[in-house]
């Protein structure tokens, strides 16, 4: 479907830069806590935490600017993703709750067993995160049991099929690659050794996973295809993100970490582009009943509130760049442990 450029379409993207916005800047925390449990030492793993402690707060604020964003401007979407995937969403946010307690509960006590239940917590928060987070995209593209009233006909057990765990999967190889590049620019001398090792084993796991869900996809959901079919020019995009891919260990190689992680940005961001061309106009397809499915115009607001949101949103989006921006710029450069680390 060639894309109309109207109210309905521009919050499609807005909601989808959000959300990216939020994969790239809280991939990378959750990509650390999962390669939190590879170092053995309490330094590099305080060193670790350290690294994201000023910002993993901030990064999440994308999440709930992204969710009031869809809540706006496709109410229905809200609803219906909110009520059917209930069990997934609390399990989610769980997830996200008790590593955020056990990044700040971690040092508390000077325990060995205390700090280990903690860390383990922090690393499978992290996992568990990012794996939901994935499979919700798994089965947004690959589409869910939608009745004729929108409400979800499946069960918590249905979202765990084969293809969303295999997105869910690749989201973590994601991240995990993401989190490392990250770890190697904010780390120095032995720990940053280490982790630089990491790093193109991390690639190699993601090119995999990238691979058997690109195959998986065009086999089982070729509805994600259609709109690059229509629009060849649209190809640049995996074209993109494979050289945003490769350029990452050249960058690591030459001791560019800030250029691998922008890579590694670039490369997250393309493949969001990609997901979102591939669901346009839907949102949330329904399978096997097509014509149940919610779209940028049936789920969307009244046109008078996409506008008034829309003029919120360019008031709005740049405190919200700023706020990102400063925060980094302020915590720029190698973390070191002191007094007030974690």
């Amino acid at each position: 479907m060639i894309f109309n450029l109207d109210l309905n379409t521009v919050w499609f993207f807005l909601v989808g830069a959000l959300f990216t916005g939020y994969a790239i800047l809280d991939g990378f925390d959750l990509g650390v806590g999962a390669l939190h449990l590879l170092t053995k030492t309490n330094t590099d793993r305080r060193l670790m935490i350290n690294s994201i402690g000023p910002v993993w707060d901030g990064n999440e604020v994308w999440l709930v600017t992204g969710g009031g964003a869809l809540f706006a401007a496709f109410p229905e979407v809200y609803a219906t993703a909110f009520s059917g995937f209930y069990m997934a969403f609390m399990l989610l946010l769980f997830s996200l709750i008790f590593r955020a307690v056990a990044i700040e509960f971690r040092s508390k006590r000077p325990s060995p067993r205390w700090r280990n239940f903690w860390d383990v917590s922090f690393s499978a928060g992290s996992v568990v995160s990012a794996l939901l987070i994935g499979v919700a995209l798994g089965n947004i593209a690959r589409g869910v049991p939608l009745d004729g009233d929108h409400e979800y006909l499946g069960s918590f057990w249905t979202l765990l099929n084969p293809y969303a765990l295999l997105v869910g999967i690749t989201t973590v190889a994601l991240f995990v690659m993401h989190g490392a590049i990250y770890l190697v620019m904010k780390t120095e001398d032995g720990l940053q050794s280490a982790v630089r090792g990491w790093v193109n084993n991390t690639i190699i796991v993601f090119i995999i996973c990238y691979a058997a869900t690109t195959v998986a996809t065009l086999l089982y959901v070729p509805n994600m295809t259609d709109n690059l079919r229509e629009a060849p020019f649209l190809f640049i995009l995996p074209i993109l993100n494979m050289l945003a891919i490769a350029n990452i260990p050249r960058e690591i190689h030459h001791g560019r970490e800030f250029r691998a992680f922008l890579s590694s940005g670039a490369s997250m961001a393309a493949l969001l582009a990609l997901f979102g061309i591939g669901m346009y106009p839907n949102l949330i397809l329904s399978l096997p009943e097509a014509a149940n499915s919610l779209t940028i115009y049936t789920a969307a607001s009244s046109v008078k509130t996409l506008e008034i949101m829309l003029i919120i949103a360019a008031l709005g989006m740049p405190l919200v760049i700023a706020y990102t921006v400063s925060i980094y710029w302020i915590f720029r450069g190698k973390v070191r442990l002191d007094a007030g680390s974690y």
